[in-house]
């Protein structure tokens, strides 16, 4: 029989001591984020990791940062458990195991950059440069694989970081990231160095303060002339609607006139602030606007009795030969209720509201019936005039994708709605992550932006990230705001991710050139 004296040693064997500092940077980084907020954490978060990946061979590397990545992604999208179970009707084992699979997956970015970031020269002054850009390049790579999913990329930890993310109208959120990464990385250094190099530490100490200086400076800077141009901007007055209707009974046939009923008192309401548009949230009307006579009838009578345009979420759909295509669609509609204008979503949810690969992996099938079966719409889509502006609309998680917004502003929208329905979040963190990323499209484009949200959160952004004003969750009401139309055109806006791709040809030519060192350190071994 065997001794109780000796389990502490087998629970070291099977949890070995260099993962407690993988551990300790995934949580710690993860706090930084919504939710929480502490967002300072991100400067020193991933600091244990980094310390310890010196220390660690090639499988061991992988492994700490696969764990790392594994309970930062827990912490942060614990709540798609919620998602699947609650609302997509999951069994609660397969909702735990398709949670796990997906933090695995986020995770193995992580465990890439471990072994990665080890293999070259790592105590030099060069490594936090090579680990910022390859951080970056691997969050570049995970916004567009396999249709993309950049949910809380380290730089949307920093939202709330007013000054210090006003370099994203130049990098993105990309450049966000390199920041806390490089910060991170010389943080390390010190570390590493305290007791041996003071050198080093000095030197690391000092490119942290450039850091710091540098990008604060710019931020105040541009802050500051941001302010100069909304001074002199004409304004539009947009009213969000916050319907809160349950995701359990949104479906439901039986509710379908008091949702209707809902929207239309709260738009009545906040029509006598005078706005130029009201905006209702993603498909806010539970069935086919246009299709449904006398359930349209009633929309159409609520838009002429408001007197101005109203911007509607709703299903939609067309045949095609003898099949019938569904799509997620935003309809503009002016005080007369004639339609000018419609957006369908271009960047469907994979799993949600459609199958990738259809034809091999039906069987899988989505996440909720309720979803819908849905068809991208055009690339081409252009913003939609409601005769105070221009506007790029954006439908649900669009707004974590940077390049959609974007090219609605390079087409010529002069301010930025987004409509969603995040009732599937629960009282979750999700909801506030969610906004989050919203904050960072308005600087990267230097547009106001606002957003509407079934449950919450709604609100209003500033050309320069601030937020004016937001609604809490599960709340039903309206806000109304008065936002600047700008027409200036950002360095990102006209030249896109150009540093997260320089980022990433960076770390291919150091590849390159580190494999080149290494055979030509191997030939002299030889000779």
């Amino acid at each position: 029989m065997k001794s109780f004296t000796h389990k502490p040693a087998y629970l070291i064997q099977f949890f070995p001591s260099y993962l407690f500092p993988a551990c300790l940077s995934g949580f710690v980084s993860a706090l930084a984020f919504p939710g929480v907020n502490f967002y300072a954490l991100a400067f020193i978060g991933l600091v244990p990791l980094l310390v310890n990946i010196e220390k660690l061979n090639k499988k061991e590397r992988f492994f700490a940062g696969l764990l790392a990545g594994f309970v930062h992604y827990l912490t942060l999208i614990h709540w798609f458990l919620t998602t699947m179970h609650t609302y997509g009707n999951l069994n609660i084992m397969i909702a735990i195991s398709a949670l796990i699979l997906m933090c695995l997956y986020f995770a193995l970015y992580f465990a890439f950059f471990s072994l990665i970031i080890g293999s070259f020269k790592y105590n030099s002054l060069f490594m936090p440069f090579f680990a910022a850009s390859l951080w970056v390049a691997l969050e570049y790579l995970r916004t567009y694989l396999f249709t993309g999913f950049p949910w809380c990329i380290t730089g949307y930890s920093q939202y709330l970081n007013n000054n210090f993310i006003q370099i994203a109208d130049i990098t993105g959120v990309y450049g966000i990231s390199f920041f806390i990464l490089l910060i991170n990385a010389f943080a390390a250094l010190i570390v590493i160095n305290f007791k041996k190099n003071n050198k080093k530490v000095l030197v690391s100490g000092f490119y942290i303060l450039i850091v710091f200086i540098a990008v604060f400076s710019y931020g105040i800077s541009r802050n500051n002339k941001i302010d100069t141009y909304t001074a002199s901007a004409d304004y539009t007055k947009i009213a969000v609607v916050q319907g809160n209707i349950r995701q359990d009974i949104k479906w439901d046939a039986g509710y379908v006139s008091n949702t209707l009923n809902k929207y239309s008192v709260l738009s009545e309401k906040v029509s006598q602030e005078n706005p130029d548009l009201i905006v209702w949230p993603e498909t806010a009307l539970p069935f086919y606007y246009g299709f449904s006579k006398k359930l349209s009838d009633k929309v159409d009578v609520c838009v002429r009795k408001a007197k101005t345009s109203f911007l509607i979420g709703s299903p939609a759909f067309k045949r095609e030969d003898t099949k019938l295509k569904y799509y997620n669609r935003a309809y503009m509609l002016n005080k007369f209720s004639v339609e000018t204008g419609k957006y369908d979503k271009i960047h469907l949810v994979p799993f949600g509201e459609y199958v990738p690969l259809g034809d091999y992996l039906s069987f899988l099938g989505k996440l909720t019936a309720q979803a819908g079966d849905f068809t991208a719409g055009e690339d081409d889509t252009q913003p939609l005039d409601f005769g105070a502006g221009d506007a790029g609309i954006l439908i649900c998680f669009e707004i974590i994708f940077p390049t959609l917004s974007r090219n609605f502003v390079k087409k010529g929208a002069d301010i930025l709605l987004t409509i969603t329905n995040d009732a599937w979040f629960g009282r979750s963190s999700a909801a506030e992550q969610h906004f989050s990323m919203a904050v960072f499209r308005a600087i990267e484009n230097r547009r106001s932006l606002a957003r509407a949200a079934n449950t919450g959160i709604s609100g209003f952004v500033s050309p320069n990230g601030k937020i004016y004003e937001k609604s809490e969750v599960f709340v039903e009401g309206s806000l109304v705001h008065d936002l600047p139309v700008l027409k200036i055109k950002s360095f990102y806006t006209i030249f896109g991710d150009v540093f997260a791709f320089f980022c990433s040809i960076a770390i291919i030519i150091s590849f390159v050139v580190n494999r080149m060192l290494i055979l030509r350190l191997e030939k002299k071994t030889l000779d």
